[in-house]
């Protein structure tokens, strides 16, 4: 294999110096250079463990001759991020960790390169970095957590901290009993939220090898799966198979077909069409719309089914769900095996896989068919909608699966707040009343770096008065655990001058899943015409005063300032 790296050593050669100073071997120098990257650190159990991980990928690549370069840069949690300004971070560190990749990619020429991540942003941030570096790179996902008490995920504390502010008779003993057993593992959360959807998207987009999305963390399994990345990088540089040759139209459509099956987070609604530009590729929002209208709901996976992700892995995960849907899928399309799609779903099914792992599902007392239902038993189609009208003229999306039927469609008043934390105070407080549209703008990529509003969404869920009862509407963006009517990317965005903008409390929201709309029906209580609402919203943008921005710097300034719509991706 011809070595990238040659022509640099000959030019300079304290190159090669540099490398043996910080331990490389002499012999190294002459092999092929695999760039190992991953976001090791102490800042969430989804990155704690991923050195282990970069070790044994490290041994499958000096095992078939290659020399690895290991680099960090540690990702960011959205979770201890919850309920103040760093949430506003969050998507923006996507971008940040994209470029770290670049750098370290682009600074020496590296042969290939493997990149490991377990969650929300880290995971779309490293496959946006494998398509804009574009050399032979193969994605590991860093796996599941295991479960919390009674099959819980680390979300009770939304009910926990629901009932701390309300001072509901909760125990200091309770707080803590939570506390110890919330995240009881390193690994993604084990609900089918944004991290757990990612690696489920980098498996079906052909980037990961078959099986490895959701592997249980504690398992022997995640470092089989290392080891075989080490070696198959070193096949994939000696094929110059690169991201470009995979991440084509339709494996980009391959992966909506599975995340509409599973019922996966509303954020992959920004994170593939982001991935996508950076291979001067579309994905319109129409494409999710119209993928979800005819694939089957088959995932039974919390927060829009019952079970949790080891068990869905357990299941036969990923490679399950595509051979479960064969028919709707292009079959011929690259994977990182050097393989296509349908020879790595004949070989793994030959191989044993699902028989293998089915047992683990015994122990719980459960089967294949109760996680993964048959296509003959899917209750729905889809899992999520892209809604537009005079409210969202680009689009806003929504999480039917994991919404009531009562609240499916709903005509109500709007509560507007221009930020999280007022919406929640107000929630809270009991300020919020059932039947209301709770509206919060001013969230979206432009306005505050577009933050999930988690807290919100679980605060009204744990809320036996306005469960059920109240839709949430915004230019922000949602956890993949949100459950109810909510409603969320909503672009234009307030920032951008969209119609949320213009929208004030009193006024009269509609929206219909069924039939994919969301408009203002009436202004301060009184329905109208579509033409008097239109002049009506047009005297308001001319009158209305600015909203003074807050002064900000640095990355969150220069994302606040070029991030596209919600509906491009929200990417620079």
């Amino acid at each position: 294999m011809s070595i990238r790296s040659t022509r640099e050593r000959n030019l300079w050669a304290q190159f090669d110096a540099l490398q043996l100073g910080s331990g490389w071997d002499e012999a190294d120098i002459g092999k092929p250079q695999i760039l190992v990257e991953d976001v090791f650190g102490d800042s969430h159990p989804g990155s704690t463990h991923l050195d282990q991980v970069s070790e044994h990928i490290c041994r499958g690549i000096y095992e078939t001759g290659g020399a690895p370069g290991r680099f960090h840069a540690t990702d960011i949690c959205d979770g201890c991020a919850q309920g103040h300004d760093g949430m506003n971070m969050i998507l923006a560190s996507r971008e940040a960790l994209a470029d770290m990749v670049e750098l370290h990619a682009g600074f020496v020429p590296w042969d290939g390169m493997v990149l490991i991540s377990s969650c929300d942003k880290s995971i779309p941030a490293h496959l946006k970095a494998m398509a804009r570096v574009n050399i032979p790179a193969i994605f590991v996902p860093g796996g599941s957590m295991r479960p919390g008490p009674n099959q819980t995920t680390s979300l009770v504390a939304g009910s926990i901290s629901l009932r701390q502010r309300e001072n509901d008779g909760i125990t200091e003993s309770e707080i803590r009993d939570y506390k110890l057993t919330g995240c009881p593992s390193c690994g993604a959360c084990t609900f089918l939220g944004t991290a757990s959807t990612m690696q489920c998207m980098a498996e079906a987009l052909g980037l990961a090898l078959p099986g490895s999305a959701l592997v249980p963390a504690t398992m022997r399994d995640i470092q089989a799966y290392a080891r075989r990345a080490g070696r198959q990088i070193m096949k994939l540089a000696e094929l110059n198979l690169r991201p470009s040759d995979i991440l084509t139209p339709a494996a980009f459509r391959n992966a909506i077909i599975v995340h509409s099956a599973i019922g996966g987070s509303t954020n992959a609604t920004l994170h593939l069409p982001s991935i996508a530009r950076e291979l001067d590729l579309e994905l319109s929002p129409d494409l999710f719309d119209e993928i979800n209208r005819i694939i089957p709901h088959i995932g039974n996976i919390n927060p829009s089914g019952e079970h949790l992700t080891e068990s869905f892995w357990f299941a036969g995960g990923i490679p399950a769900v595509q051979i479960a849907l064969r028919d709707y899928l292009d079959l011929d399309v690259m994977t990182v095996t050097g393989r296509t799609l349908g020879e790595n779903l004949e070989i793994i099914e030959k191989d044993g896989f699902f028989e293998r792992n089915e047992g683990y599902l015994h122990n719980y007392h459960l089967t294949r068919e109760q996680v993964i239902l048959p296509v003959s038993e899917a209750r729905e189609t889809g899992s999520i909608a892209i809604l537009k009208g005079n409210l969202a003229p680009e689009g806003a999306v929504i999480k039917y699966s994991a919404c009531v039927e009562s609240m499916r469609s709903l005509k109500g008043t709007a509560r507007v707040y221009d930020s999280e934390e007022d919406a929640h105070d107000a929630v809270v407080a009991g300020e919020i009343n059932p039947g209301e549209i709770l509206v919060i703008r001013y969230e979206g990529p432009r306005g505050s770096g577009m933050p999930e509003m988690l807290m919100t969404t679980e605060a009204i869920v744990c809320d036996r008065r306005l469960n059920g009862m109240v839709s949430l509407v915004t230019d922000g963006r949602f956890s993949g655990a949100t459950r109810g009517a909510a409603i969320g990317h909503v672009s234009p965005e307030a920032a951008a001058g969209g119609p949320l903008a213009y929208i004030r409390t009193g006024d009269i929201i509609a929206y219909d899943i069924e039939a994919r709309t969301l408009d203002i029906v009436g202004l301060d209580g009184t329905e109208m015409s579509p033409d008097a609402i239109a002049a009506a919203l047009d005297e308001r943008r001319r009158t209305w005063p600015a909203r003074p921005q807050k002064p900000r710097k640095g990355i969150l300034k220069r994302y606040t300032e070029s991030a596209l719509s919600a509906m491009q991706g929200a990417g620079y």
